[in-house]
């Protein structure tokens, strides 16, 4: 996409980073942002923006681990933490509800989305005192992929509906960019 932050890439009117807090900051308490680099540039979205706890590009699983890290010392009554990746800009309106279902469940400690026979556990729902054992996966011993180490944890899936658009689309060139503008026009009628 050019270099920069896909989540400031327009469509619609509105930024990404728009899309994304519109359908989740009302299905959650608290939003953070995990974006290295100066924090100014997204001042204007009221966010607290949380830098990855490592200056070496280890990949999502440690913007994960840094957000898990910032709410057990920030949030300290929260037991779980959302993750959505900023260039999803239509999450269900209903996707932390079916995750706190799902995690309600024995023993459960990641609960990660489906959607038309895919996976996509960047958009997945995290229990906070997993921090600790994931901060020794990732800087130690150098487990970078999400999946690699969700299936080392007991983790559930939920399936989504796939309609006019996929919930968990994800801009990746200018035309998925090209596509999310029809997608919002389809969305807002």
């Amino acid at each position: 996409m050019g270099g920069g932050d896909k989540c400031l890439l327009e469509f619609g009117g509105q930024t990404l980073l728009d899309w994304i807090l519109a359908r989740i900051s009302p299905q959650v308490r608290t939003t953070i942002l995990n974006a290295n680099g100066d924090p100014a540039r997204f001042a204007g979205f009221g966010l607290t923006v949380v830098p990855d706890m490592v200056e070496e590009s280890l990949g999502p699983l440690l913007g994960i681990l840094s957000g898990l890290t910032w709410v057990a010392e920030n949030v300290p009554d929260a037991q779980w933490v959302v993750t959505v990746p900023g260039d999803t800009p239509f999450p269900p309106g209903d996707l932390v509800d079916r995750f706190m279902r799902t995690a309600a469940g024995p023993g459960v400690e990641v609960v990660c989305a489906v959607s038309g026979g895919r996976t996509y556990p960047p958009c997945s729902l995290w229990k906070v005192d997993l921090a600790g054992e994931l901060r020794d996966a990732v800087l130690r011993d150098r487990i970078l992929k999400i999946d690699e180490w969700t299936e080392t944890r007991r983790t559930e899936w939920v399936e989504f509906e796939t309609g006019a658009v996929d919930p968990f689309f994800n801009v990746n060139s200018p035309e998925d960019l090209r596509r999310a503008e029809a997608f919002a026009k389809e969305l807002l009628g």
